[in-house]
C-alpha cells in the first residue's frame, strides 16, 4: 500500500532529522574537552577490549535480523542483513522509540530488497520479542546471582530478589515450550499469534541473552577501570538501567543510563566511566551508522535507476 510507504519514508525522515539534532545535544551536554579528558582516563587497552564488545554486541544483533527473516521464510545476503541492522539500531539506539526509528530505517532497506511493510513490521516485532527474552533471561540470572544490588535498588529484600528472578525465567521457559508444543498459531482472546519454530525460539533466547551479556562486559570494563567490580554487578546495573531505558524511551538513555548505574554501583560509575561507555557503545557507533547510511543512499539511489533514466541523463549533459 502507498501509504504504508509514505508513512516507513516519513519515520525514515524524521529520524535522520532527529539523529542530526542528537549530535547537537550529545556535545552540548558534553564538551568535547570533558570526553576527551574522560576517555583519556581509561588505559587505551581496557577501551579497546570495550570497543571489541560492543562491536560483537552489534554483530550479535545482526542476528536477531537473520533470524526473524528466516523465520518468515525469506533469504537475504548476510552482508546486506549486518548493514541494515548496524545502521538502524546504531541510529534507533540514540534517537530512542528504537521500534519505530530502527523500523523506518529497516524499511528503506529491506523495501529496495523486496520485502514488503508487512515483512518489516513482522521484523520489528520478532526483533522486539529477542530483546525482551534476552533481557529478562539476564535479568533473572542476575537477580538470582547478585540479589544484594537488584533487592537495594528495587527496595526488597534479598530473598524476593531471588524470587523475582526465578519468576523472570520461567518467561523464556514457556516460551520456547510453546513454540515446540504449539508449531503455529497461538490464539489468546481476539489475537493470534504466529509462533517461531522450535530452534528458532531457542535460538531467540540464547542470541538475546548474549547480547546483553556482550554489552554488560562493555560496560563492566569500563567500571573495572575505576574500581574492583565484579562482573554480575555490572549485569544488574546494565539490565537496571537498560529496562528504565526502554520504560522511558529517553533518546539513547540521556541521564537514565548513568543515573541508574551510579545508584547501582556507586563507588565505580565514575563520569569517565560512563561517557567511555557512551562513546564505546552509542557515540562511535552512530558516527559510523551515519556515515554508512549516507554511503549505501548513494550506492543504492545509482543501483536503483534505470539504464533508460541514466542514458537520458548523458543525452542531457551532451546537449547543455
Amino acid at each position: 500500500m502507498r501509504w504504508k510507504s509514505i508513512i516507513w519514508n516519513g519515520l525514515f525522515v524524521a529520524a535522520l532529522c532527529l539523529a542530526g539534532f542528537l549530535l547537537y545535544r550529545i556535545f552540548q551536554q558534553y564538551s568535547l574537552d570533558e570526553i576527551v579528558r574522560s576517555v583519556r582516563s581509561i588505559p587505551i587497552s581496557t577501551f579497546c577490549t570495550a570497543l571489541v564488545f560492543a562491536a560483537a554486541s552489534y554483530l550479535c544483533l545482526s542476528c536477531f535480523d537473520l533470524l526473524a527473516i528466516r523465520s518468515l521464510g525469506k533469504s537475504l545476503p548476510y552482508r546486506k542483513i549486518v548493514l541494515a541492522s548496524f545502521v538502524s539500531l546504531s541510529l534507533g539506539h540514540n534517537i530512542g522509540f528504537a521500534g519505530l526509528s530502527s523500523g523506518a530505517f529497516r524499511y528503506r532497506y529491506y523495501s529496495r530488497w523486496g520485502l514488503t511493510a508487512e515483512d518489516v513490521a513482522k521484523i520489528i516485532l520478532f526483533c522486539g520479542v529477542t530483546v525482551g527474552l534476552g533481557l529478562i533471561t539476564l535479568g533473572g540470572l542476575a537477580l538470582i546471582v547478585n540479589p544484594d544490588d537488584a533487592a537495594r535498588v528495587l527496595r526488597i529484600d534479598r530473598a524476593g530478589a531471588r524470587l523475582f528472578g526465578f519468576s523472570a525465567l520461567v518467561v523464556p521457559i514457556v516460551y520456547v515450550s510453546l513454540a515446540f508444543f504449539v508449531r503455529g498459531k497461538l490464539s489468546l482472546w481476539r489475537w493470534s499469534f504466529q509462533l517461531p519454530r522450535f530452534s528458532i525460539a531457542v535460538a531467540q533466547v540464547v542470541v538475546g541473552t548474549i547480547n546483553f551479556i556482550l554489552v554488560s562486559a562493555c560496560l563492566h570494563h569500563m567500571l573495572a577501570a575505576f574500581g574492583d567490580v565484579a562482573f554480575f554487578r555490572s549485569v544488574t546495573a546494565y539490565v537496571l538501567a537498560n529496562s528504565a531505558i526502554l520504560a522511558t524511551h529517553v533518546p539513547g538513555g540521556l541521564g537514565v543510563l548513568e543515573a541508574t548505574v551510579s545508584y547501582a554501583v556507586p563507588k565505580e560509575a565514575s563520569i569517565g566511566a560512563l561517557i567511555a561507555f557512551r562513546c564505546a557503545y552509542f557515540f562511535i557507533p552512530l558516527a559510523f551508522g551515519s556515515l554508512l547510511l549516507l554511503i549505501s543512499e548513494i550506492v543504492l539511489r545509482r543501483g536503483s535507476r534505470s539504464p533508460g533514466e541514466e542514458a537520458d541523463e548523458r543525452a542531457e549533459a551532451q546537449s547543455v
